[in-house]
């Protein structure tokens, strides 16, 4: 416990700390949340950058702490830190519903075994960065930063690589809800921090969370944290050539994360608001007249800035294109991001973009994309309507609800001016529907988790202001006489979609499995031994039953015939078929008479048959498709 909250607090004091340090750095004087994403995104650039240098991971811990520490101290007397305290009660409900999986199994572990066996290859890949070796992920140009945080906290604070990874998942899912504070900065304090938990908890990236999916949950927080600053920028525009420079950040996260996937979904919401915003100005000028979908009461004010940060809703007026700004923080992208190129160009063969490979990952099947609209009432994500405890009419009538709203939502984005939230949509859209058509099952499902929070957030950023409307106008004389028809709706509506969103996503965080609290890669390295023929795993009761042990085993030993089972459930003889037995514990004593050994890389000892044995074997194939997906809970 203790390894996984330090960890989780020492990622989110550095995102914080760096990020708001920039921000300020670079000519904002108050306090942006946007600083979470910016500040993670220099976490995932640094560390990467230092994690194979000399010390494999002690130089990143060294020059992290430098950068906080200098972070804090320019931020002494700055006055930023009084508006940073109001997010406590986002934060304190965050980090409650992260550890949600952890108190209901009752003990702390690898996120998400039985869902998703994929940390295992994570695990594996920080186990090597850790100690200067190339392996295949890395060597396939797949995306490290998360990991080399991983490695920094192990050699800078001691913690394991599993509490390590623990630890990052909640760091983002604490990070993810204060970004979403951004939107609702002017909102009572009961209604921005649930509307902010909602958008950066949405179901999609709980259950994502719930099965330790980290890398999709940091992007989803980029993406949702590069919308926020954009719009930031735009509402609050300021006079510094380097104002960008944040904004040119994010992407070099989602580089780091997720490779050029990432930097396609950032970059792509970038260019599409520029050309809306383009669009809108050139029709108000032909037209003599404000851009369309502005208030008159809006019409008359002016603007400061221009096309690039107008001011808010009035903007649209032409002014001054703030050109070496923008430049400067493409510099600054290209600058950073270059060294990756030649990993990206290699990363785009990866599996998982292969339209005829498998396709279903852990998956049943393709999910619905009305998840994407937060209501969803089940502990699993890839179930289909009505294969739970609830009733299919339950999840039709919510994305029914839900549906209704965003198209509400997106109608009245549009007339507020909210193009850089519809413009994100927009692209998270684009994805998920050239994902569906022309890649797999996995990968659309990967579009429908990052597009969650932005639908959220168009939804409730409409309805959070038409309610708060509504409230402040309420007039005690007239009781409800004085209520406007109109606003009780949208005040409902919203009290509903709240309530509703929250439970699934609480549901989805109390089903996730929570695995083993140890890793060591011995298993891993001795299926090049095994995988040719049957081998049996003798592990201990608590590993098989409390720690979803038998899909984290079948996982690492993928590829062969495997049996997994207790030494009880074995009895004294061995399953028809096996050569080879793996146990943890000592080397001088065979669990059963007949054995040799053949290998012993500590915690496990790997021994063989003596003679000849059967050609048929009991024990199942344990194919990696087969592994991957597991049983649904």
């Amino acid at each position: 416990m203790i390894g996984t909250y330090a960890a989780a607090l020492a990622v989110c004091v550095a995102s914080l700390a760096m990020g708001q340090a920039l921000i300020v750095l670079c000519g904002r004087a108050r306090w942006s949340w946007s600083a979470a994403p910016v500040g993670l995104a220099i976490l995932c650039a640094v560390c990467w950058g230092t994690v194979r240098l000399p010390g494999h991971g002690q130089v990143s811990a060294i020059v992290v702490l430098v950068l906080v520490a200098l972070s804090l101290i320019y931020l002494q007397g700055k006055g930023v830190w009084r508006e940073a305290l109001d997010g406590w009660p986002v934060l304190v409900v965050a980090a409650f519903g992260a550890s949600l999986p952890f108190i209901v199994e009752g003990h702390f572990g690898i996120l998400g075994t039985s869902f998703n066996p994929d940390m295992s290859q994570h695990l594996l890949a920080a186990s090597q960065l850790a100690h200067g070796h190339v392996g295949q992920l890395e060597h396939q140009g797949y995306p490290l930063g998360p990991h080399s945080i991983v490695v920094a906290l192990n050699k800078g604070l001691d913690i394991g690589l599993v509490k390590g990874f623990s630890g990052l998942s909640v760091a983002v899912a604490v990070l993810a809800p204060l970004t979403a504070l951004a939107a609702f900065r002017e909102r009572p304090q009961l209604v921005r921090t649930a509307a902010a938990l909602v958008v950066g908890l949405a179901y999609v990236v709980a259950s994502y969370f719930a099965q330790g999916a980290f890398k999709e949950t940091m992007l989803a927080l980029f993406l949702l944290g590069f919308v926020l600053c954009l719009r930031e920028s735009w509402r609050e525009p300021i006079e510094s050539q380097w104002r960008f420079v944040p904004l040119a950040l994010i992407p070099v996260g989602a580089v780091y994360t997720y490779s050029f996937p990432g930097l396609l979904w950032l970059l792509g919401t970038a260019v599409v608001w520029t050309l809306v915003e383009l669009s809108r100005t050139a029709l108000a000028s032909s037209a003599g007249g404000a851009p369309m979908g502005v208030p008159r009461r809006a019409q008359a004010e002016p603007s400061t800035v221009g096309v690039i940060g107008a001011t808010g809703p009035a903007a649209g007026a032409p002014g001054p294109f703030p050109l070496r700004p923008i430049l400067i923080g493409i510099g600054v992208l290209v600058v950073l991001v270059a060294p990756e190129i030649g990993r990206m160009i290699d990363f785009h063969k990866f599996e998982t973009f292969d339209p005829n490979g498998p396709g279903l990952g852990n998956l049943f099947g393709q999910i619905s994309p009305f998840e994407a609209l937060g209501i969803w009432p089940s502990g699993d994500f890839r179930l289909a309507p009505g294969d739970g405890a609830v009733p299919a009419a339950a999840y039709y009538l919510g994305a029914a609800f839900g549906t209704v709203l965003l198209i509400y939502g997106v109608w009245a984005c549009w007339r507020k001016r909210e193009t850089v939230v519809l413009s994100g949509l927009f692209v998270a859209v684009v994805a998920y529907l050239a994902a569906r058509v022309g890649g797999t099952a996995y990968t659309s499902a990967k579009a429908i988790e990052i597009v969650a929070p932005l639908c959220a957030l168009t939804i409730l950023l409409p309805l959070t202001e038409r309610a708060q409307l509504f409230l402040s106008t309420i007039n005690p004389a007239k009781g409800t006489a004085g209520r406007s028809r109109s606003g009780m709706l949208a005040t409902a509506a919203l009290v509903v979609f709240l309530a509703a969103a929250g439970l699934c996503s609480a549901l989805a965080l109390a089903n996730a499995p929570v695995g083993p609290s140890t890793y060591t890669p011995a298993l891993a390295s001795m299926r090049p031994l095994v995988e040719n023929d049957s081998t049996l795993i003798l592990a201990s009761p608590e590993l098989l039953e409390d720690d979803h042990g038998t899909n984290y085993l079948a996982w690492e030993l993928r590829g062969g015939r495997v049996c997994i089972a207790t030494r009880s459930e074995v009895g004294g003889k061995i399953p028809t078929g096996v050569r080879y037995v793996i146990v943890q514990g000592s080397r001088h004593k065979p669990p059963f008479k007949g054995l040799r050994l053949r290998k012993a890389i500590s915690p496990y000892v790997l021994w063989e048959v003596k003679g000849p044995v059967a050609k048929q074997s009991v024990c199942p194939l344990i194919a990696v498709r087969q592994a991957r997906q597991g049983p649904a809970r």
